[in-house]
């Protein structure tokens, strides 16, 4: 197979990542039971490749070798050749990165390189990128072909012992079951402390360079100040919150002209980014700005969270309704050429007004930062400009808004990123979340729009008998749905119906919920597993408490099946929360700070949240008392406005009777007040904390 006229098996595929792959002349399968079959009769290690459209490295390693005729000679005369795109298959890209690790002692990533035995899929040697020529301290990719095809023919004993080793150790991986936990709230504190300890003061976040945003870090962190308002306010940590935050929403990790971020800063100013945008980090971040502006009322998080959701829905938003995966680090062959300027031609597209502005703002008259050209980074305060060029702040203001204005509007005529199109469930799940929450607290009724636009598109094209579907592209919804699909999305509807009751979600919700304990569960250890009990069995079926680049699915299924056990009165779901994390108990306490999202399930399991359920024939009280509970940031309170005309409401929401203007419903865990008619009575509960 040779030449970019011809297609291997990837030809079919709807994953942009595998369609880039379809005229390589390596002989690319998908993961299939074609593929593992082929390798069983042929007796032939399987070379697994996974990646993801966005990866600047796997398009090198694409370039180099995949392109490359000789190379794919030797590729399809050792190997039956696999091709996964990450995204869509995240079982089997946190398997083989586990595996990986255990067999290399590194961390892994993208590309993922891995050889599998051809009977049993166990992996018995791997890396990451591989060059071309021998370089970076790594052999060149042709020469590793031949060694390990040498190695498998040579030492078969040698990688069955070896394989023997690492499965018992994927299967070590797994939390062993322990005594009923007794849990309590010192991995709050210890948490805490753990990240300050880690915390750049200079520049916000918890690492030095590469630098990521860790937006569960940060969740935590803003939750932990708001408990400590009953107590002796821990002022350090908001002030970590806000630092980072404002550090990366000035740098250029945030796009300073579209909004939205980039996946992680290379240096630990947050001034060069690496430049792919997800939207999994997009969402969380959205969420997280949001919620800062309700619990500081800084206007710089406001703005930040408004831009980052209008770009959302300008970019990543599909006709169909759902949200687009990724935009490419590269264009053109180049990572960044779409982002970066020269300062001569912003010179020539602005006023001089508008160009003395803008240079000082963000750094043109300093020397290039990326490459000999300029990425935009907030270098001077409004403020400042003003004072040097005797200027009134708001016209400073002004010159840079008209500025960012023309400039965006060439930049659109450049050359794009590729944009990976799939919908996939689960990062739908986290936008849907992100955009009620700032539509909630920034009073923007077009990003509840969107955030419901997604969701029906999700329920009417993800769902079916009974299941969810991963993802979508091209009018196909295929792959079985993986934990963080269901748990997330159910976070999300609560979220939704927070900022807008829908008939039919609540129910829906529920649904989902019933999967999750049916499908997922341990029911003799606790905890939830990430691929269900009826999904294609593979080496090892991991059950993930901690959080990685996004919250770890037994964390949100906890908080939110609790939730919904509050909301609904049904035990059952607060049973199983409570077993998640008893099951985790043993992993949060090894390292509280990297099981945030467990923490906020463990932090609701301690102090329940507030449950408010307004009902009343008069809409406009109905909203008026709604903005008044949702005002400001209450993290551990849940409020539902249902109208009048509501049905078929599920467990206790149905005994919310409808008899008045107004009536509000107040529990807390299992405790509720008298129904409530009057605001000024509803204020004396709004005010208590736990």
């Amino acid at each position: 197979m040779s030449g970019i006229a011809n297609t291997n098996h990837l030809i079919n595929e709807t994953s942009p990542y595998l369609l880039q792959h379809a005229h390589n002349p390596v002989a690319w399968y998908p993961w299939n039971r074609e593929a593992l079959e082929q390798a069983r009769i042929e007796n032939k290690p399987i070379l697994l490749s996974i990646g993801y459209s966005a990866c600047h490295w796997c398009h090198v390693m694409a370039h180099e070798s995949f392109e490359d005729d000789e190379t794919a000679r030797l590729m399809n005369e050792f190997f039956i050749n696999i091709k996964v795109d990450r995204e869509e298959r995240p079982d089997l890209d946190r398997i083989y990165q586990i595996a990986h690790q255990l067999i290399t002692h590194r961390g892994g990533g993208w590309p993922l390189t891995m050889f599998l035995m051809p009977d049993t899929l166990v992996p018995f040697f791997g890396g990451t990128y591989f060059p071309p020529l021998s370089r970076y301290g790594m052999p060149a990719f042709k020469d590793l072909i031949r060694r390990v095809d040498d190695y498998f023919r040579h030492h078969r004993d040698d990688i069955d012992e070896q394989n023997i080793h690492l499965v018992n150790a994927l299967e070590r991986l797994n939390p062993s079951p322990g005594d009923q936990a007794s849990l309590n709230a010192s991995p709050l504190d210890s948490a805490r402390h753990q990240l300050e300890h880690s915390f750049d003061p200079q520049f916000g976040g918890f690492s030095h360079a590469p630098k990521f945003p860790h937006p569960p870090h940060l969740e935590r962190l803003l939750r932990h100040w708001f408990l400590s308002l009953t107590r002796q306010e821990d002022t350090r940590a908001i002030e970590m919150v806000c630092k980072t935050l404002e550090k990366m929403a000035l740098g250029g990790l945030y796009d300073q002209l579209g909004g939205g971020f980039c996946r992680y800063s290379v240096d630990e100013k947050w001034m060069v980014p690496h430049f792919e945008k997800m939207l999994y980090d997009n969402a969380q971040l959205l969420a997280l700005y949001a919620q800062a502006w309700a619990a500081t009322q800084i206007p710089l998080f406001r703005r930040i969270a408004m831009e980052t959701a209008e770009w959302v829905i300008r970019e990543m938003q599909s006709p169909e309704g759902g949200y687009y995966s990724t935009l490419d680090a590269d264009s053109e062959g180049e990572e960044g050429k779409f982002y970066v300027w020269d300062a001569a031609q912003v010179k020539t597209q602005l006023t001089d007004d508008e160009y003395r502005v803008f240079a000082r703002r963000f750094g043109l008259d300093q020397p290039a930062n990326f490459e000999g050209h300029w990425h935009l980074h907030v270098v001077s305060e409004f403020a400042k400009i003003a004072k040097e060029l005797s200027l009134p702040e708001i016209q400073v203001v002004e010159l840079v808004d008209s500025a960012r204005t023309k400039l965006l509007k060439l930049r659109v005529q450049r050359i794009w990123p590729g944009r990976d199109e799939k919908i996939l469930t689960s990062w739908n799940g986290l936008m849907i979340k992100g955009m009620a929450l700032a539509g909630r607290h920034l009073d923007r009724e077009e990003l509840i729009d969107s955030a419901y636009q997604s969701f029906e598109f999700i329920s009417s094209n993800m769902w079916n008998q009974g299941r969810l579907l991963a993802t979508w592209k091209d009018g196909k919804a295929h792959l079985n749905a993986y934990l963080d699909d269901y748990a997330f999305l159910l976070d999300a509807i609560l979220e939704l119906l927070q900022s807008r009751w829908r008939e039919g979600a609540l129910s829906f919700a529920i649904e989902i919920a019933e999967v999750i304990l049916r499908h997922f569960e341990d029911p003799e250890h606790g905890g939830f597993f990430f691929t269900a009990n009826d999904h294609e069995q593979l080496i090892y079926r991991p059950k993930a408490f901690g959080d990685d680049a996004m919250p770890a699915g037994n964390g949100m299924a906890a908080r939110a099946l609790a939730r919904l056990g509050h909301l609904t009165g049904n035990p059952r779901y607060l049973d199983v929360a409570e077993r998640t994390l008893n099951a985790a108990w043993s992993s949060i306490m090894e390292l509280p700070y990297a099981h945030s999202t467990m923490l906020s399930a463990l932090e609701e399991s301690l102090y329940p949240p507030q449950m408010i359920v307004l009902r009343g024939q008069d809409t406009g009280l109905l909203n008026e008392w709604n903005k008044h509970c949702n005002y400001g940031y209450t993290p551990l309170r849940m409020t539902l406005a249902i109208p009048d005309n509501a049905r078929s409401l599920p467990g206790m929401l149905g005994e919310c009777a409808v008899k008045d203007n107004i009536v509000a419903y107040v529990c807390t865990g299992t405790s509720c007040s008298a129904p409530v008619k009057e605001l000024r009575e509803l204020d004396t509960l709004l005010d208590m904390k736990p």
